[in-house]
């Protein structure tokens, strides 16, 4: 939606001079996606997550999106937006939105916007001078993709030779606020990486005490839960757990839950699920124009930087 803060306020303006904000319907598929709908159902329908949720158990996020694919034709597009606008501050904000948003007071449409806004808002903005400690950015060279020479990013058809447009970027945000103030958010997209995923992954913070270092096999093993939105959409969570025998060694174990699997049969694509809450004038899953304006205020000052 736009292509920087000022776009976006300009597309705001003209859409409300015809129509009123309750009829405008701004569109992001990722948040179609069965997978990412149910992080509202995971964070807030469970007891036993949401005590965890914050800076006192949690020592890290990362939520990622890789593709093995390249620009696949579409090089004049891309050289014009980046990873950076392709990806994160649309689909990837809203996963971090929904990851790290506060209860909302009910599951009206406005109410949980309300806490989206209310978190981008909270992004701590970068300072001039330190954008090399917070931000990556990188182009794919030519290589081999399962044994085929695939060009690199500035071979591609439509992208300038001396592009310095990012296939690669990484992300490390901080949120000032209550919840997650000493909590890092790292997020990561990229363009010809080794395997296509797109996951959410919450690090918790260590036990206190290394209870079992003493074995002299076991040096810990890092509790992480991990939502996968594509491939084979599900939630696992990764623990120590002992290894059968005399010994007191610990070994990773993973508890896993699948859609397919639970639940059978194929959901419906993001976009028909979209389209039909337009129809039904339910806008939960859609974008308000404070909170188009908010991501971009944060993206654009990188582009600007």
């Amino acid at each position: 939606f736009g292509r920087d803060l000022e776009s976006a306020q300009v597309l705001n303006r003209q859409l409300k001079s015809v129509f009123l904000e309750q009829q405008i319907y701004r569109i992001d598929h990722y948040l179609g996606k069965e997978t990412v709908q149910n992080m509202l159902t995971f964070r807030f329908a469970n007891g036993i997550f949401e005590p965890l949720w914050n800076q006192h158990h949690v020592e890290h996020v990362q939520i990622t999106s890789a593709e093995s694919l390249g620009v696949e034709g579409r090089g004049g597009y891309f050289e014009e937006a980046g990873i950076l606008r392709d990806m994160v501050q649309n689909h990837l904000f809203q996963l971090f939105c929904l990851a790290a948003m506060e209860p909302p007071v009910s599951m009206d449409s406005n109410a949980i916007r309300d806490e989206k806004v209310k978190l981008l808002r909270s992004l701590r903005p970068i300072n001039p001078g330190e954008f090399d400690d917070h931000v990556v950015r990188g182009q794919y060279l030519a290589g081999h993709v399962l044994g085929d020479a695939v060009p690199g990013y500035r071979q591609e058809p439509g992208v300038e030779t001396t592009s310095v447009t990012e296939t690669y970027v990484a992300l490390r945000l901080r949120i000032d606020n209550w919840r997650w103030g000493s909590v890092p958010f790292f997020i990561r997209a990229a363009k010809r990486m080794p395997k296509k995923v797109t996951d959410i992954s919450i690090k918790f913070r260590d036990a206190p005490h290394a209870l079992f270092n003493h074995t002299g096999n076991s040096t810990g093993v890092p509790n992480v839960l991990t939502i996968r939105i594509q491939p084979d959409e599900g939630i696992s969570l990764h623990f120590g757990s002992k290894i059968p025998g005399p010994s007191m060694d610990v070994a990773p174990v993973n508890m896993e839950f699948r859609y397919g699997t639970s639940f059978g049969g194929e959901p419906p694509e993001a976009y028909e699920r979209l389209i039909l809450d337009a129809m039904l004038g339910d806008s939960t899953l859609f974008i308000r124009d404070d909170e188009t304006e908010a991501s971009w205020t944060f993206i654009t000052r990188i582009h600007q930087a």
